[in-house]
């Protein structure tokens, strides 16, 4: 018969060395992640002593050396890399089976993870929030603000239950909320300020201030542009959207942006004809949402029209 731990009932054994191993992985985990033992014992709540003697026993047992040390870290061996890319999931899905487990003992806490893009913030994610919280006061919110390809990678990846994201990627499920529209925002001294619309031709010569090319916003402004037969000038290129505005009204260049939740002095918007409207989502990852994190799904979705432009 084959050495280790046998069940009867599934015909499965598991190995006496992956017996061995299971204990140790979460300390392998958390120093593959960290890349040092005192910021991976830091995480784990445990001495720096316990997570060294961890991984030593662990590589004891696989009889190979998982980590080499850089600097004042660590960095994984080529077995070690193999060995963390085999089993990093597995510390993931444990994780996640046993947050499961007590979350559905009490439905009404624990904690859910949630994104939102750097174009909502000031009032509408905040306000939608604070009703949430006043509803259900034991459940934690942790909150992730970022730009909409990160956000989509967290979710993809399990650190985010749910992200609103502008538009949502098609490789995850998805409910729309509604509809954000793009304008040129514009000094109020500048020489569309007063208009009810502007072309694309219009803009041909202007400076313009952007976010990232990663940024969608971007990505909109140069394709539009480019169908209306330029390249945009990008004179400044920033990843904060308040301080964009800032720029704009200080007259050093135009923006395509959403309106601004909260007024921002000295600048004026305009509709851009050509220019549509970017669709606002709600998107989830491939697991079952928690009991937590659906009630804010639906508590998100029960109040789209807050995000509707």
């Amino acid at each position: 018969m084959k050495q280790g731990l046998y069940d009867p009932n599934m015909e499965w054994f598991l190995s006496e060395e992956a017996a061995a191993v299971a204990p140790l992985l979460a300390a392998f985990d958390a120093a593959a992640r960290e890349g040092h033992i005192t910021h991976a014992a830091d995480r784990l709540g445990v001495p720096q002593s316990s997570v060294s003697r961890r991984i030593k026993t662990l590589e004891n047992t696989v009889g190979l050396s998982l980590f080499q040390p850089v600097g004042r870290g660590v960095a994984l061996t080529p077995a070690g890399r193999e060995l963390h890319d085999r089993t990093r999931d597995l510390i993931r899905d444990l994780d996640d089976a046993i947050g499961a487990v007590r979350r559905h003992a009490d439905p009404d806490s624990g904690v859910v993870r949630f994104g939102f893009p750097l174009t909502l913030g000031p009032v509408s994610v905040p306000s939608l929030l604070a009703d949430f919280h006043r509803a259900a006061p034991r459940i934690r919110l942790h909150l992730v603000q970022a730009h909409g390809a990160a956000l989509a990678d967290m979710v993809r990846d399990g650190r985010l239950d749910l992200a609103v994201m502008i538009p949502p990627p098609v490789d995850l499920p998805a409910t729309v909320l509604g509809r954000q529209p793009l304008r040129l925002h514009v000094a109020t001294a500048h020489r569309l300020a007063g208009r009810d619309t502007v072309d694309l031709t219009d803009l041909a010569d202007e400076h313009f201030i952007a976010g990232p090319p990663s940024y969608h916003i971007r990505e909109v402004l140069e394709t539009c542009c480019a169908e209306a037969g330029f390249a945009p000038h990008i004179a400044f290129e920033i990843s904060e959207f308040e301080t964009v505005r800032v720029l704009v009204a200080h007259g050093l260049g135009v923006a395509l942006l959403p309106p601004a939740e909260t007024p921002v002095a000295g600048t004026a918007t305009v509709p851009v004809r050509g220019v549509v409207d970017r669709i606002i989502g709600l998107a989830t990852g491939t697991r079952e949402l928690s009991p937590p994190a659906a009630r804010l799904h639906e508590h998100l979705t029960a109040h789209a029209d807050r995000f509707r432009g």
